[in-house]
């Protein structure tokens, strides 16, 4: 089996087995492991499976890519990695897995809400993105591909549990925040989830293999 066959194949257990612990098999297993040796099974098999993508993704070694991206696909994937770490900072305040308890509770979306529902599964969609256009090797665009599918995927997947659990409780939610970042004008994430995605976003692109971010063209 080729290298890009294994990542397929590892790529395809990280989204399935996330799909499968999330909606068909949750239930059966919450009920009889209990909601905290669940947690840990659904934690155990994402990092089995996205651990098997990473070292399939390294053992492949080195690709020509398919594309340069330029200056101007670095200028526009700079903003979106930019975008994505204050989405993901600001996801940590507040639960975004209870919008309709915000409501009850008389709170409007704010923050990073105001700006998507799924400000952590967007973290990681422009994450992915960001990559697919400067990385832009083959292994590149199945491994950050697959990622891509499953925050979008997973996101809708969530929007339709829930509006099935909530009903007009979510409907209300739907009606603040939008899908995707920005969909309903601008939007404020808050001083926190500024600085610290500012912070995480420099940090991030500083470590990087190779300079990415201002990096690039600082120092």
């Amino acid at each position: 089996m080729t290298g890009m066959a294994c990542l397929a194949l590892a790529s395809a257990a990280f989204v399935g087995t996330h799909f499968l612990l999330s909606h068909p098999l949750r239930q059966t297993l919450v009920a009889r492991l209990g909601p905290g040796p669940f947690q840990g099974l659904y934690s155990l098999v994402a990092l089995v499976t996205f651990g098997a993508m990473i070292w399939v993704y390294a053992r492949i070694g080195d690709q020509p890519p398919l594309w340069d991206a330029g200056e101007a696909g670095w200028i526009v994937a700079t903003i979106l990695m930019f975008i994505g770490s204050i989405l993901f900072v600001g996801s940590f305040l507040g639960n975004p897995a209870l919008p309709g308890a915000r409501l009850e509770r008389g709170k409007a979306a704010g923050g990073v809400f105001g700006i998507t529902r799924h400000p952590m599964m967007w973290g990681f969609a422009l994450w992915a993105i960001t990559h697919i256009i400067v990385v832009a090797t083959p292994k590149a665009l199945l491994f950050d591909g697959a990622i891509l599918f499953l925050a979008l995927a997973g996101s809708v997947g969530q929007d339709r549990k829930k509006a099935k659990l909530m009903g007009e409780r979510f409907h209300g939610w739907t009606a603040q925040t939008a899908f995707i970042p920005f969909g309903r004008g601008f939007a404020n994430p808050g001083t926190v989830a500024l600085i610290g995605g500012t912070v995480l976003f420099l940090l991030a692109t500083w470590l990087h293999p190779f300079p990415a971010g201002i990096w690039r063209w600082v120092g």
